[in-house]
């Protein structure tokens, strides 16, 4: 048990006042039990009204994030997510276990990891929580030491939706197509069924988890 230093009960990983705790999670981990059994059958995600209630780190991806303690070290730690780095293309350049949570922070030391030069550096990354990574990197200075001469931060368009009128920043930086001509990269030009041209995104940014666009020139 986390915080615990009494003396192990013989065939157990718990003593004599944490042992109903280590009952519990031989009843739901075993394969010879009934709840180990169920855990074996279901699907990864699903969640059924018979299955007992899962503990989790309910992380929303667009806000702000904790890290909360586990209770035991019965069994071995999860990795929160993996985090990927891709290519407009889809073709995956780096990959990165985050052992608790999706911060930026750990967002920050990732991209440095993989970008550790100003010439290696993408014009643009998009990401879902760009304008939290963007706030951030501003309020430890790697914004100003890093980034700002060769990158720009923007979010997918789902999230510059839902945050353009409350979040100033997400607007006026993390847009993933401006108008104002300010990134030509990301708006090309089309024609509709009647032959009239109209501004539209060069990119899905919805189907994009973390990818960089890297050196697109005009």
């Amino acid at each position: 048990m986390r915080e615990c230093s009494n003396q192990k009960i013989a065939g157990t990983q718990a003593c004599e006042q944490h042992k109903r705790e280590w009952d519990k999670h031989v009843q739901n981990h075993t394969r010879q039990s009934f709840q180990g059994a169920r855990r074996m059958l279901r699907r990864p995600g699903e969640s059924l009204p018979w299955q007992p209630a899962a503990h989790v780190n309910s992380q929303p991806h667009d806000e702000p994030t904790t890290e909360a303690p586990r209770g035991n070290y019965f069994s071995p730690s999860r990795f929160y997510c993996v985090e990927t780095i891709c290519a407009p293309c889809g073709a995956v350049i780096a990959w990165a276990k985050f052992a608790k949570s999706e911060s930026p922070t750990n967002i920050l030391k990732f991209l440095e990891s993989v970008y550790p030069t100003e010439a290696s550096r993408p014009d643009y990354i998009c990401i879902d929580k760009a304008c939290l990574v963007l706030r951030t990197a501003i309020s430890n200075g790697s914004w100003d030491a890093i980034w700002k001469k060769t990158t720009r931060f923007i979010v997918d368009a789902y999230h510059y939706i839902n945050h353009r009128t409350t979040d100033y920043l997400c607007r006026k930086w993390c847009n993933p197509a401006p108008q104002d001509g300010s990134a030509p990269n990301l708006v090309v030009v089309d024609t509709d069924q009647y032959g009239q041209p109209y501004k539209k995104r060069a990119f899905n940014t919805q189907v994009m988890s973390l990818i960089n666009f890297d050196s697109i020139t005009d």
